[in-house]
This record gives C-alpha cells, sequence and structure tokens, in this order.
C-alpha cells in the first residue's frame, strides 16, 4: 500500500509566476547581486508594507546584525528581547557583542510583556548593564505590542529594533508589521508566507540608516575605482535571483495571508474546544497571518503535544513544537531573565501544525483526523 503524500509544516508556495519571473532574471544574465532585481524587490517590498527605505540582505538574521552593528554595541552593553522566539533573533545581539536580557511573553499575544519591561531595565541597572536596545518579535506572525513597548524604550533613551521575521503581510491597528519601530527585520526563509529561498529585508522610515546598512552589507565599500573600505563590512547582500522570486511571491502576498488565515478558521472549526483544544490567540486591533497555526492542548488530556507530534508523524505529517524559550537553552543558562512563566507553558502544552498556503482543505482535514483519532485512543 502506497504510504500517503508527506503534509509538511510551511513548504513554499510556488508556481509558474515564480519559474517564468526566475528564468526571465536568468536570461538576463543577473545572477549575483548587481542590477536592477533586487532594487525591484526593495521597492515591491516598501510599497507593499509603507516603509519608505528598504535593502535586501542575505537573512532576516543578517538584517538584525545589520541594525545592532550601527548601534557599536561594546562588553557590558546588553539588549532587551524575548524569551520566545528562534534564536535567528537573539544571536545577532551576541555577535554585536552584547548580552541578550530575556523577558517573557504576554497571555494576550504570546509576544515580549511591556508590563515586565520596566523590570528588564531595572535588572540590568542592578547588574552593572547598559541597556542599548530593546529587540521584540512579532510571533507566528503577530504584530507585538510596539506602541508600549516603545513608549518604555523612548522614556529610556533607547530604540526599539523589531524582530518581524514571521510577519510580512501582518498589521496592526492597519499599520504593517515592523511600524513605530527605528527599523525591522524581515525574513523570506524557504518556509515563510513569502520566501526568496533564502534571504531578508530590513526596513524603515530613516534613509541615512538604510543607506548605512545597505553599504555595511556590501563589505562597506567607499565609492572609488579601487576597492576602498574605512570600517569592516559584511558580505550580506541578497543576490538576483532569489530577489527575482520574491518579486513574484510579493504579487500574491494578500492571497497567501488570506489562505493562512482560512486554514487556521478550519483547524479551529474543526478541534477547537474539544479534547481541552484552544489556539493561538488574535489580539485586538491585529491581523494575524498565521504563518503558523499553533494549538495548545491541555494537560489534563492524556494526549500530550509530544504524543500527539509522533502520531502525525507516524501519518507522514509534520508538526513541531512551540519555540522552546531562550533562557531554557543550554547557550543561555546564564542569561537574566525576567521570567513570568507564561513562555515555558506555551512550549510545554503547544504545537504548530501545517500551515503552507498551498495546503488543500483535504489536507488539513487529515491532519485534523489524526488529532481526532489520538485523543479518542
Amino acid at each position: 500500500m502506497t504510504a500517503p503524500a508527506r503534509i509538511p509544516l510551511s513548504a513554499p508556495d510556488i508556481g509558474p509566476a515564480e519559474r517564468a519571473r526566475l528564468l526571465e532574471t536568468f536570461d538576463a544574465g543577473w545572477v549575483s547581486s548587481a542590477g536592477p532585481v533586487v532594487e525591484a524587490f526593495e521597492r515591491a517590498f516598501a510599497e507593499a508594507t509603507g516603509f519608505a527605505h528598504a535593502t535586501a540582505v542575505s537573512s532576516g538574521t543578517a538584517a538584525l546584525h545589520l541594525a545592532l552593528t550601527m548601534l557599536d554595541l561594546k562588553p557590558g552593553d546588553a539588549v532587551i528581547c524575548p524569551t520566545l522566539t528562534f534564536i535567528g533573533g537573539v544571536s545577532p545581539i551576541v555577535h554585536a557583542g552584547a548580552k541578550p536580557i530575556f523577558v517573557d511573553c504576554s497571555p494576550a499575544d504570546w509576544n515580549l510583556d511591556p508590563r515586565l519591561l520596566e523590570q528588564a531595565f531595572d535588572r540590568a541597572r542592578a547588574e552593572g548593564l547598559t541597556v542599548r536596545a530593546v529587540l521584540p518579535a512579532d510571533l507566528y506572525g503577530q504584530c507585538c505590542d510596539i506602541d508600549a513597548i516603545r513608549e518604555i524604550a523612548d522614556a529610556h533613551g533607547v530604540p526599539v529594533i523589531l524582530d518581524s521575521a514571521e510577519a510580512v503581510g501582518a498589521t496592526l491597528n492597519g499599520r504593517h508589521a515592523g511600524h513605530g519601530a527605528a527599523a525591522a527585520a524581515f525574513s523570506f526563509n524557504g518556509n515563510k508566507i513569502v520566501t526568496t529561498g533564502g534571504g531578508g529585508m530590513l526596513a524603515s522610515g530613516d534613509g541615512a540608516l538604510i543607506a548605512r546598512a545597505r553599504n555595511l552589507a556590501a563589505a562597506a565599500r567607499l565609492p572609488a575605482v579601487h576597492y576602498e573600505h574605512a570600517e569592516v563590512g559584511f558580505n550580506y547582500r541578497m543576490l538576483s535571483l532569489a530577489a527575482a522570486l520574491g518579486l513574484a511571491q510579493m504579487e500574491t502576498l494578500e492571497a497567501k495571508v488570506a489562505r493562512r488565515r482560512a486554514i487556521f478558521d478550519r483547524y479551529e472549526a474543526r478541534l477547537g474546544g474539544r479534547y481541552g483544544v484552544a489556539f493561538a490567540p488574535e489580539a485586538p486591533g491585529r491581523r494575524h497571518t498565521r504563518w503558523l497555526t499553533v494549538m495548545l492542548v491541555d494537560p489534563e488530556f492524556v494526549a500530550s503535544p509530544d504524543r500527539l507530534r509522533i502520531a502525525l508523524d507516524a501519518a507522514n505529517i509534520e508538526a513541531r513544537p512551540v519555540w522552546k524559550p531562550m533562557h531554557l537553552q543550554p547557550v543561555f543558562r546564564d542569561a537574566l531573565t525576567i521570567n513570568d512563566g507564561v513562555a515555558e507553558v506555551l512550549f510545554a502544552n503547544g504545537l504548530c501544525l501545517p500551515s503552507g498556503s498551498a495546503l488543500t482543505d483535504a489536507d488539513i482535514d487529515r491532519v485534523c483526523d489524526v488529532i481526532e483519532a489520538t485523543f479518542d485512543t
């Protein structure tokens, strides 16, 4: 008997339009970071998201690293960030020379809790650290409470750099994710709603900031016939072929977001309120993209998230745990943490379900059938 096709967690949603754009770019000879295609992608992204300036780079992590590098961080400096996030939103803090201070998340949106932010500043001061920035994240496609976070950061005279890697297409009170921060980083990894295969974008209303970031990403080369450098930069440029893929993807961004939200609605209709199952909330004023549909399982029920994950895998369906909090990671065992226990509960009880916009309703029903059967046994 032939095994059913694998249902991936979040596969790229690509087709003839992407192929045509790639071939057009290839045939024109634009395969490196030079040429008009990267610039066209930057313009398309800025227009779709409402940012005045954007520069395309090799990853969302690279975008964050550029933003932090421009702060000229030194030993004894700290950056406040969420504990419930992917390590790619935290490692640039270390690479830039600072210490992360982890803050727990709000039950309302699972993002950095503004109510705990003042405690993080106090803790840093008590430890002799100077907070130089706050770096929240827009987790799983939902905007954080950027206005409340920025109000506290402004009172301490530090910028907010926003990790919007997972939130292309998300909005808060009608503004696209990333607005309200000094700069925002986005990811186009293969599992994101918009993908370039691997790539990112740094966006801001500050043209000088983006101009400097663009220069740093291109080895910090000064304008001269020969190679002239006054500082050490990076090789973080996006390739034209990746940008070509992104250009085609941007044309269907709204449709992709709508499909992911519809997938979430189908999961919620099938499973919500049964077996103690709940789903990630959508806070007031937000448009959650549902980049990933995240299910919470009541610990009173016998089917734990890991048991469900194993059952899904046996049925050739990919599911993954919620991000393991950074303060529980071995590499950050000694990091300062303002912990309210929320992230630990979400990690213990959460499971990310297949959410790619190319999935069919039949695919989602197949996932739900396995989950229901596991609960019923």
